[in-house]
């Protein structure tokens, strides 16, 4: 894109799709034109320590950087996909300038402007891995918040995925107010399902 004479290209991700917990949280990063940063890469593929530095590196550096949080009551009244989309457009309009094209991780912004989306686009695009760091650091942070209110599901560690741990703890001790309640209806009720199943294996052993 900046070869073919676009200046301002802001590459755009989320963070939070396929959690069961919390808010979805996307970035919107303009760098200036030819920029390079060493080590940049799908956040998923960096260990915090990097995603730290590079996320000080990007808000120092980048011309402009946007977030959009959408929470779980929006989240549940217009679906994830639509509200991944709403962080997205949120984070767009919260850069300080107007982009002229935009790469996007997977997906299509509300948003009048030249967009190309680009599937795996945060490892194949710098912009893009440059706002998943954005994204993921942002709501990391979050997730250490929510595990000072609710300790016993362990956010912090497992950032609201459908982890063993997570899904134990939400069958002992059930849902918080910041669940996706649409998410955790089937989870719950397979994890039900299984120890109604581990119940009835100890019961025959038992009977043995």
């Amino acid at each position: 894109m900046w070869e073919q004479g676009f200046s301002f290209v802001a590459g755009i991700d989320e963070v939070g799709r396929g959690c069961l917990f919390g808010d979805v949280v996307a970035a919107a990063v303009v760098l200036p034109k030819g920029y390079v940063l060493e080590g940049v890469n799908d956040s998923k593929k960096l260990s915090e320590k990097k995603r730290d530095y590079l996320y000080e590196q990007i808000q120092l550096e980048a011309l402009a950087v946007g977030v959009g949080i959408v929470d779980v009551a929006q989240i549940e009244a217009i679906n994830i996909k639509q509200a991944a989309r709403l962080a997205m457009k949120q984070a767009v309009d919260q850069l300080k300038i107007t982009p002229d094209y935009l790469l996007v991780d997977a997906e299509t912004v509300d948003v009048d402007l030249e967009q190309t989306a680009i599937i795996h686009g945060d490892a194949l695009s710098q912009s893009i891995a440059a706002a998943s760091i954005i994204a993921k650091v942002t709501r990391d942070r979050m997730c250490v918040e929510w595990d000072d209110q609710y300790p016993e599901y362990g956010l912090a560690i497992h950032k609201g995925y459908a982890t063993k741990h997570h899904r134990d703890m939400l069958l002992r001790y059930g849902p918080t107010p910041l669940h996706r309640k649409l998410f955790i209806r089937k989870v719950m009720a397979q994890l039900e399902i299984k120890e109604a199943e581990q119940q009835n294996e100890q019961l025959e052993l038992d009977l043995i």
